[in-house]
This record gives C-alpha cells, sequence and structure tokens, in this order.
C-alpha cells in the first residue's frame, strides 16, 4: 500500500515558499523543474458531471434523496464519477484541464433543508439529518471508487450550518450549540466523515457562533479534525476568505484574511484571496510550518489521485462512457424512483386510451428537468414528451407563464387550456416553478430574494388558471415540479391523484409517463414536509430548529415527510423493532422503502424490491 502523505511530504520539501503558497490556489500553476502540471480544483458534480459538455444528467440532489435508495444512490454516484474520469483522462491527452475539467469535485451539499424557501434546498437530501448522512455517504463512496487511487474527490459541503438566507450569506451569522449544533446540523458531516473517508470538507460562508467557518479553530480543528477525525483537505467556498474583511469585518485587509484562513486550516483557497498569501508570509502573519501542513495535505490528494502514476486503473476509462446506455437506463431507473405519488383516488395507472390534456408551464419546457448545477444530456424527455410516447391522443396548452400575466399583444394561453381541457377525458396538470425562481443568487419574477422563495405559494397566475379548469369537473392528475416544497392543499382536495417531481432529470418526461401509465410502480418517498402555507413557517432567519421539520412541526402538514404511496397493496409486519416482513398483496410488483425510527425520528432504511404475491423481510442492526 503506497503512503501518499510521505510522497507528498518529499515532495513539498522541494518546493520554495512561493512555490507552496502558489499551490494553495485552487488555479495552482505548473512547477516544472520538479514535474507537476497545473491542476485546477474547482469542478461540479451535484447530480452528474456539471458544467463540462454532454453528461448524464440524473434527478436533482433532492430528487436522488426521494428514492430513499442508498444501493441506488451509489450506483448513481459511480456513473458520474466514471463520466468525469472519462472526460479528465482526455482532457490530459490534449495538454490541460481547466475550471470544472478536474476531478475534485465540489459535492456533495449535505446541508439540512430546515425551511422550504431556501433556493439551495434543491441541492440537498431533505430535511433529516440520518437521511442525509446515509445517502451521502454512499454518493461520496461512490464517487470516490474503491480502487488502490480514488477515482474522484468528493467534497462535504458547506461546512457548517448553512441554508440561508442566501442574500444575508456572506456575512451572516448563525447561533446553535448542543443538540442542535451537533444531532442536527452536524450530524451527516460526522457520519460521513466516519463511514465513507471523504477527501475533501467546504467551508460555508456564514459565522457560527461569531466565527466565520472558514476561519474558525473551533469549526476546522476542534470539531472536523479532533473529534470527527477528518484527515483531508479543506477548501474555501467561492471568495469565501475575502468575506473576512468584507463582510464578517473580522480582519481588515486581504492579506490578513488570506493569513487567519490558512492558519485555521483552510488549505485550498477557491477565489482569489490566496494570492494575497506571499504578502502575508513576508510581514510575518503566517509561518512555513503552517503553510506545510496544507501544502502537504493537497498533493496527498494529488497522489492518492493517482496524478502522478502510471499505474492509475481509472486512467483506462474510455471517454465512451460518458452519457453511454447503461448510464442512461440508470437514468430513467432512479428518476422512476424519484418521483413521489401523493395521492391516487384510482385514477392512476391511466389507460392509454384516454384522450389526455396536458396543461401547464412546466409541461414542455426543459429546463425544470435539469435543476442547477448540471451538464447537458444528449437527450432531453420534457414530460410533455413522455407522455405523448406513451398515449395517440394528447392535447396540449401552455395555460400559462410561470409567474408574469401575459400582456395583451402576446398569446393567450389561458383561453387555449380551457379549450383543450373540454375536449380531454382526464386532464394532466404540469405546474409549479422552475430553477431560474429558485437557486443560488437567483433573482427572478416569483418574489426571490438572492434566490430563497419569499412564498411557499403557487404563483398567482397558476392558481387562477388551476381554479378555472378545476371549475370545468374533469378528472384531474396534478403533477407539482419544483426543487422544494409548495403549497398543495387545494390540489389535494380538488385532484384525483397528485405526484410531485423534484426536477427529475434529463428522462424525468419518460419517467414521469411510465408512472402514470403503470409501466412501473411508484416508489419514491417525500425527504422534505410539504406544509400547507407560509404561516406554518418560522422566520427563516431563526435557525433554531423549534417547528421546523417533521421531528419538531407542531402542526399538520399537507403531506408529511416520508410519504409516498405505490400502486400495489404492501403491509408492514414488525416483529419488533429491529425485523420486518414486507408482504405485497397486489397487484403490481414494486420497489418499496421502509423506513424505521425510535422517538419520532429517523433510525434508518432500506428499499426492497417486492413482487406480487411475495415477501421479504429485513433486518435493521
Amino acid at each position: 500500500m503506497k503512503d501518499f502523505k510521505k510522497m507528498a511530504e518529499a515532495l513539498v520539501t522541494k518546493m520554495t515558499v512561493e512555490e507552496k503558497l502558489s499551490q494553495m490556489n485552487y488555479d495552482a500553476p505548473a512547477i516544472e523543474r520538479l514535474g507537476i502540471p497545473a491542476y485546477n480544483w474547482w469542478s461540479e458534480c451535484l447530480h452528474g458531471a456539471a458544467r463540462n459538455g454532454t453528461a448524464t444528467v440524473f434527478p436533482q440532489s433532492i430528487g436522488l434523496a426521494a428514492s430513499f435508495h442508498k444501493e441506488r444512490m451509489r450506483e448513481v454516484a459511480t456513473a458520474i464519477s466514471d463520466e468525469i474520469r472519462a472526460k479528465y483522462n482526455e482532457n490530459k491527452k490534449q495538454g490541460y484541464t481547466e475550471i470544472y475539467q478536474g476531478i475534485t469535485m465540489c459535492s456533495p451539499n449535505i446541508n439540512l433543508f430546515r425551511d422550504p424557501r431556501w433556493g439551495r434546498g434543491q441541492e440537498t437530501y431533505g430535511e433529516d439529518p440520518v437521511l442525509t448522512g446515509m445517502m451521502a455517504a454512499e454518493y461520496v463512496k461512490g464517487l470516490q471508487g474503491d480502487g488502490k487511487y480514488r477515482k474522484t474527490d468528493a467534497t462535504l459541503k458547506h461546512f457548517a450550518v448553512h441554508s440561508g438566507p442566501e442574500a444575508d450569506r456572506r456575512g451572516f451569522n448563525v447561533n446553535a450549540e448542543g443538540e442542535e449544533l451537533f444531532g442536527t446540523y452536524l450530524y451527516a458531516f460526522e457520519y460521513c466523515i466516519k463511514n465513507a473517508d471523504p477527501s475533501a470538507v467546504m467551508c460555508a460562508y456564514n459565522a457560527v457562533n461569531g466565527s466565520p467557518c472558514v476561519a474558525s479553530k473551533e469549526l476546522l480543528s476542534d470539531i472536523l479534525r479532533d473529534r470527527f477525525g477528518f484527515t483531508g483537505y479543506v477548501e474555501s467556498d467561492a471568495n469565501g476568505v475575502e468575506y473576512l474583511n468584507k463582510y464578517h469585518k473580522v480582519t481588515k485587509t486581504a492579506e490578513e484574511s488570506a493569513a487567519l484562513a490558512a492558519k485555521s486550516g483552510c488549505d485550498l483557497c477557491i477565489g482569489d484571496a490566496y494570492r494575497e498569501l506571499p504578502k502575508a508570509y513576508a510581514a510575518g502573519l503566517i509561518s512555513e510550518a503552517e503553510i506545510d501542513a496544507a501544502v502537504i495535505r493537497l498533493f496527498t490528494a494529488r497522489f492518492r489521485l493517482g496524478m502522478f502514476a502510471d499505474d492509475c486503473e481509472y486512467d483506462k476509462i474510455p471517454y465512451e462512457v460518458v452519457d453511454c446506455d447503461k448510464h442512461r437506463d440508470l437514468n430513467l431507473q432512479m428518476a422512476r424512483e424519484s418521483i413521489v405519488l401523493l395521492k391516487n383516488d384510482g385514477i392512476l395507472p391511466l389507460s392509454a386510451d384516454k384522450k389526455i390534456a396536458v396543461i401547464g408551464p412546466s409541461a414542455a419546457d426543459e429546463a425544470p428537468l435539469y435543476g442547477n448545477y448540471c451538464g447537458r444530456a444528449s437527450e432531453t424527455v420534457t414530460l410533455l414528451r413522455g407522455i405523448k410516447e406513451k398515449c395517440k391522443s394528447v392535447l396540449y396548452a401552455k395555460g400559462s407563464e410561470y409567474v408574469a400575466e401575459p400582456r395583451p399583444y402576446e398569446e393567450r394561453t389561458e383561453s387555449e387550456a380551457l379549450t383543450v381541457a373540454e375536449r380531454a377525458d382526464v386532464l394532466v396538470l404540469c405546474m409549479g416553478i422552475s430553477p431560474a425562481m429558485e437557486g443560488e443568487e437567483v433573482d427572478g419574477d416569483y418574489g426571490t430574494e438572492g434566490g430563497d422563495k419569499r412564498s411557499i405559494e403557487i404563483p398567482a397566475v397558476q392558481r387562477r388558471l388551476f381554479k378555472k379548469l378545476a371549475a370545468l369537473g374533469k378528472p384531474m392528475i396534478f403533477v407539482n415540479v419544483s426543487g422544494s416544497c409548495l403549497a398543495l392543499g387545494e390540489q389535494d382536495k380538488a385532484c384525483n391523484a397528485v405526484l410531485q417531481c423534484f426536477y427529475p432529470g434529463a428522462l424525468g418526461g419518460r419517467a414521469l409517463a411510465d408512472i402514470l401509465f403503470g409501466e412501473c410502480s411508484p416508489s419514491a418517498r417525500l425527504p422534505v414536509t410539504f406544509y400547507a402555507s407560509d404561516s406554518d413557517l418560522p422566520d427563516f432567519r431563526d435557525y433554531g430548529m423549534k417547528n421546523r421539520t417533521y421531528r419538531f412541526f407542531e402542526g399538520k402538514p399537507v403531506y408529511p415527510f416520508g410519504h409516498g404511496l405505490t400502486y400495489s397493496d404492501i403491509r408492514e409486519h414488525w416483529e419488533n423493532d429491529r425485523t420486518v416482513t414486507v408482504e405485497n398483496h397486489g397487484p403490481f410488483d414494486t420497489y418499496y422503502s421502509v423506513l424505521q425510527y425510535e422517538s419520532r425520528a429517523l433510525k434508518d432504511f432500506k428499499k426492497v424490491f417486492v413482487k406480487n404475491g411475495e415477501s421479504v423481510t429485513l433486518k435493521f442492526e
């Protein structure tokens, strides 16, 4: 077994101080005299190889979590890391790798989705610490591989206690202690570190208990390394180091910020702040020993990734794996397992002989399939296209914009929607929001602030259309497309069936159609609570957990965390707290997730495939 740390130490001793400091920037330059190539550390793969051309685009992270399928999660991450390595291998042959072309990934995002208004909640695995930790651990294992080298590096982000508001994130302070800090906000980080050995951790922008995360000795040293046992490298979020003097005001100059972050344990700067480290070193603000500690960790990672080896097994992964048939099949399966059936009075599955009106702004739009932080698939199947592939008689009308009312001289989509609805047997309403209305630093028309929603209500123009369509008295299936909870109380009462699509990936339309027409049984569950209205929500800026998430909510949700229906009759029989028999009384074969709770909180979960008329017995540790 190679000792990568010793190899790094030997190489670092040959560097000058200036060369060492240069390697702490995300765009590390070449050191030609030592045979060290340039390397850009900044790459993304939230739910597929991102911002790097063609890739298999899997469901957004919140949709991956909705599958409650640990084994499938690792399969997805393995496919993603194969594509990342394949692209990296080709770029190396061409003599360079630039931003987003590397194998050190700024993923996964394991922050707690504590409030549905947070625009980046779509990037997470939901509101439960256990679900987040367990799904993230499988994602990390799939990204990093199990060979003698690492296939890619996974980075847990954002450490720590980070979940909005986005508009305040550069200088925001969060007070969190005791059980709320360790049992809620830090649980997934500790679980992943102890069970998946992630290579890296990214600091959050905000401060915790008065100390900015990127310069917090308590967080980065006392908790992350000493208490949790983390041995990898720590990096800043983009431009996070310079916010120490610009927003947090804990330093006065850029070189003071750079020195403070590096001395506190931030090894790598995503941004330009560490270009000031030579000045800081010259001024005596940081020692060479402190610099060595950071650079050794960075080169330990590069050796472990096989960057200086000629026997790395992952160098042989060919470009042909990118968006290949095998990965597309996996994508379709995961998309099916990400769509949650919330209500069904028996109308589903549909018969393909029905005349169907597909109405709504999400139906023919590709953007809601993709979410954010994504690549571009070679084929995209919208919800409308997926339904048309299964049914011969489909009428379509956009019905409305997501938010804005049409101007007088523009198309009158609402009247067209009523026209096609009158001619149909069944209405499939594809409504909700899009990534242009929630996300990172998004300023859309939907009352967003820095990417966060001000309301969980469906936009008014869509609510008006919905009421007019409901008045027709036709059977209605409501497909909500969003990366977060929207208030669906009215839809639950008025519709025969309700489904949730969490930005389901490039093949999301095909997956939805497979469920609507009974090609497969739905099996997803909600990774977040679906509240009834804005009045259910505490102050967004309050990080206390009182009346937040299913563990502490005191009201009645429209749909609770963990809710999700199938087309079959599944019965659980628990012999004790650790053994359960899952019986399928028909009429469908189906995947099914068993959730194990303790004191109202999720403790573990397992997903199984149960054929009609058969049973499966599961044991929990």
